[in-house]
């Protein structure tokens, strides 16, 4: 891992989804979040206080970047529920089956190199009846967009630590054995179209 990686693009990332816009969306679906809950690529720990303490027993975190668990673990320290960050050893999620109430994914589905797999962990580790909640960014359902989509994707790649712009997330979501309860879309305010088409909502386990 280069300097820019290790140093610079977790300051990056932690200012670049810490818009308003994209805050707004935070503050929608991470208070749904309750009991036991893993949130995947949880950063810089942009969710943290929007968790609903009265909804929360405890909460796991996933990242592999140690530099962004430092600044989530300053923004955990004064939480009323027990936080624990795990690293990434492999591709396969660190916890048993069946182990958590809700998964929580937040703007990382566009940077998992496999992301029908990481989604299949996910509905490993929920239990029986348990929800996923996830707010993303992806592919826009206009044509001019999504070409520029395309033609601009390579670099921001580069730049954004593997970030796409174009997935198409409900596909993906169901592709991984899962099926969406809830949804809504839209191109958030303030944000460019080509990076700011946005899915959330919740799914369940077909």
């Amino acid at each position: 891992m280069g300097f820019y990686e290790k140093h610079v693009l977790p300051h990056v990332i932690n200012c670049a989804c810490a818009t308003k816009p994209i805050r707004y969306q935070r503050r929608k679906i991470v208070p749904l979040a309750g009991g036991t809950v893993l949130e995947i690529g949880i950063g810089t720990g942009l969710n943290l206080e929007y968790y609903d303490p009265a909804r929360v027993t405890r909460l796991i975190g996933l990242d592999p970047s140690e530099e962004s668990w430092k600044l989530a673990g300053e923004r955990a320290a004064n939480l009323p529920f027990p936080v624990e960050f795990v690293g990434l050893p492999g591709e396969r999620i660190p916890l048993e089956d069946a182990s958590v109430d809700t998964v929580l994914v937040t703007y990382a589905l566009c940077t998992i190199p496999d992301p029908v797999t990481a989604l299949e962990g996910m509905r490993r580790v929920l239990k029986p009846g348990g929800t996923l909640l996830f707010c993303e960014h992806g592919l826009a359902p206009d044509a001019g967009v999504r070409t520029w989509q395309g033609r601009l994707n390579p670099v921001w790649k580069r730049l954004f630590g593997g970030c796409n712009l174009h997935r198409p997330i409900p596909a993906l979501i169901e592709k991984a054995g899962f099926r969406i309860a809830a949804m809504e879309t839209m191109y958030l305010p303030g944000t460019p179209r080509f990076a700011g088409f946005n899915y959330w909502g919740t799914a369940r386990s077909a």
